[in-house]
């Protein structure tokens, strides 16, 4: 894999993402529930304006798709929708030890997918490099990983 360009913060891996995704009309982002899903919102909220069609579907379970709707309050889910995507966003948190998805899993998900293009754009978005650590990469065939480091400072001060 290439490195295509290096940013920091949120707003760097937003710009990341629309970039990537400019091409795209259907986006659906997999994740697990809970988790991954305000990351979902997060980047649909990059997105917002535009004219894609954005879904988040739990894990590998295409009867959960939902789309993503901007409200005055951000991005939220909204009704079921037909699991349909020409560009795919794997959620870090589906690699993650414990939450239950395997990459062989994922993978013939994804090779079940309805898509409106003859080839689905597949996006990685992870934090400290989950799906390269996981083993993921060698099984899924990434178009691109937008790979972010979270460095966490808690402080107390006396009052």
């Amino acid at each position: 894999m290439n490195l295509i360009s290096t940013s920091k913060g949120i707003g760097g891996q937003l710009v990341a993402f629309k970039e990537v995704v400019k091409e795209s009309k259907s986006i659906a982002f997999i994740g697990s529930p809970g988790f991954c899903t305000p990351f979902a919102e997060l980047l649909a909220y990059g997105l917002r304006g535009s004219d894609k069609k954005l879904i988040f579907i739990s894990n590998t379970d295409s009867g959960s798709a939902r789309s993503i709707l901007a409200v005055p309050q951000g991005m939220q889910l909204g009704e079921s929708v037909i699991p349909e995507a020409d560009t795919v966003v794997l959620l870090g948190g589906l690699a993650m030890p414990k939450i239950g998805s395997t990459p062989n899993e994922v993978k013939a998900f994804l090779n079940n997918l309805p898509s409106s293009s003859q080839k689905k754009l597949v996006i990685g978005v992870c934090f400290q490099s989950v799906f390269e650590r996981e083993g993921w990469t060698n099984i899924i065939d990434f178009d691109y990983i937008i790979d972010s480091d979270l460095e966490n400072h808690l402080k107390a001060y006396e009052q």
